[in-house]
This record gives structure tokens, C-alpha cells and sequence, in this order.
């Protein structure tokens, strides 16, 4: 078994190439890497002088050189994070670094797993478990688009929760800002969460995070997902044909109300796909938090 030393050194020749020398000198890595993207790296880390612990996530500009797409999502996500920070259920940013090669972004510490490993290891969740999530989830959405963000990847590998099972809505690199009446374009988002619209080539408004949203409410509320496939192509088809069903033997116990703000999320149909600040008053969400207020006050 190694000790502290050599665990120290590992960390350090891990560390040392991986990120800018400023930051290198106002923050300290506590631990081995905690995450891992296409480009670039997560790490704990704290502050020397306060001790208090933070995420990096450093990113390696070598790797984007090439691809003016990549490239520009990456500095997008800083500059729409302080546009969104500070929100008590997003992911707060506090600095930035770069250097020749590197972007590091300090960010919150989100320590208490995510939404995706939490779903993995229980299957389906009680209503009033799912509203306890879509609550906070949908207040962060409809933050972001009163400020004209779009978060354009909503899934539940990017909703995290803090050491007080507080949730965090994370991951900004494929966000865009919009004006209202604007319409966005480009293929982004994850098979299974990703909005008929966007596949289908069309220009496309917020509205896409609402249906992805709409997606992870009916995996914790029923296992699986509501357009499924064997693979990638057969799970975009399904998304394409958007045919929403409820099977009984799964939703027998699933209220009417859970049933009615599903269909208003996963509407085909944009106009009619509820906003984000709908989905908050709808009775499903509204009924339930009145029920808690009682019983809190009982």
C-alpha cells in the first residue's frame, strides 16, 4: 500500500502539466482527478489560505486548436457562467485562468454524486422523490432563460448535487445565448435527451431544455426512457416520431397530474411544449409543494 508521500507525488506529476501556472500559484490540488471530459480534466482543489475546496476543470487548448466549434464552446461556458452565477441551484463559477495552453475554470465543488448515478442505482423514484428534483432543476432552466441562456444539453450526467444534496445544474459548454423571438441552430444534446427539433435540422428555440427535462422525468418516474432504441440511430428515430406513451403495467401507480405535465413537456409541437416557468405552475409541481407545506407545518 503507497504512502502519503507517494500518493502526494503521483498527484503532483499528474497536476503539473495540466494546468496554467497561475492558477498553480493561488490554488492548491488536494486530490487525484475527480472527473474526465473529452478535453480536459477534473480536479479537487482548495484554497491555501482559507482551505476551502473547490472543482477545477482544466482544459487542454492543444486539443481545440483545430476545431473553431469546440473551441468557441469552451469559452462560451465561463463567459455564460458569470452571465448566470450566482443561482442556488447552478453550479457557481469563481475564477478563470489561462495561459498558452491551458483554460481552467475554478468552479463549486458538487462532492454527492449526480442525477445519472443516482438513477442507476435506483430505479424509479416516488413522485414526491421526482418533484424534489424537477423543482430545482426547472427553477435553474427558467433562471437561464430569463437571462437568454439556452443550456442546450440538459441530462442527468450534468445535474450534480453538494455535501447538502443541494442540486446543481452543471456543464455550460454547449449553452448559447439567445435573444427573445431568436432561434438557435446546430446538432447538440445526448441521444435519449435531445429534442425532435434539434435532430431534425430545424432551427430551434429554449424550448429544447423543456423537452430534455421532460425526458429525465420520465425516466425517474418510470426506469426507462420515453424514446428507446438499440442503438443511436433507432434512439433518434424514436425521438423523431415523439410518440409518447404511458404502458400501464409501468404507470399504473403514476398520477394523472405526473402523466398531463409529461405530455406538456414532450409536446412534438414547440408552441404548444410548455415553457419552463409553466412547467413550475403546473399542479402536479404546485399541489405536491402545498402538501409539503402542510405536512412541515403539521
Amino acid at each position: 500500500m503507497r504512502n502519503a508521500r507517494e500518493i502526494t507525488e503521483t498527484t503532483k506529476r499528474k497536476t503539473e502539466n495540466v494546468m496554467s501556472e497561475a492558477l498553480k500559484r493561488n490554488y492548491r490540488v488536494c486530490e487525484q482527478e475527480i472527473g474526465r471530459g473529452r478535453f480536459g480534466v477534473v480536479f479537487k482543489c482548495c484554497s491555501p489560505e482559507s482551505g476551502e475546496q473547490f472543482a477545477v476543470k482544466s482544459i487542454n487548448k492543444l486539443l481545440i486548436a483545430d476545431d473553431s466549434i469546440d473551441r468557441q464552446c469552451l469559452y462560451n461556458e465561463a463567459k455564460i457562467m458569470h452571465l448566470i452565477s450566482p443561482n442556488p441551484h447552478i453550479v457557481r463559477i469563481f475564477d478563470v485562468y489561462e495561459d498558452d495552453n491551458y483554460l481552467d475554470i475554478v468552479l463549486e465543488l458538487c462532492n454527492s454524486s449526480d442525477l445519472f448515478r443516482r438513477l442507476s442505482t435506483q430505479r424509479t423514484f416516488s413522485e414526491s422523490d421526482a418533484i424534489a428534483v424537477m423543482v430545482p432543476l426547472m427553477e435553474a432552466i427558467a433562471h437561464c432563460h430569463r437571462l437568454g441562456v439556452a443550456h442546450r444539453d440538459i441530462k442527468p450526467d450534468n445535474i450534480l448535487f453538494n455535501d447538502g444534496n443541494e442540486l446543481k445544474l452543471a456543464d455550460f459548454g454547449s449553452a448559447e445565448c439567445f435573444r427573445e423571438g431568436e432561434l438557435m441552430s446546430g446538432v447538440v444534446g445526448t441521444p435519449y435527451y435531445v429534442a425532435p427539433e434539434v435532430l431534425s435540422g430545424r432551427d430551434y428555440n429554449e424550448k429544447v431544455d423543456i423537452w430534455s427535462a421532460g425526458v429525465i422525468l420520465y425516466i425517474m418516474l418510470a426506469g426507462i426512457p420515453p424514446f428507446y432504441g438499440d442503438s443511436t440511430v433507432e434512439i433518434f428515430e424514436a425521438v423523431l416520431r415523439a410518440n409518447l406513451r404511458f404502458p400501464m403495467r409501468i404507470f399504473r401507480s403514476v398520477s394523472p397530474a405526473a402523466k398531463d405535465l409529461l405530455r406538456g413537456m414532450l409536446c412534438k409541437d414547440v408552441s404548444r411544449r410548455f415553457s419552463a416557468e409553466q412547467v413550475l405552475r403546473h399542479p402536479w409541481i404546485t399541489s405536491n409543494d402545498e402538501r409539503r407545506a402542510v405536512a412541515v407545518l403539521a
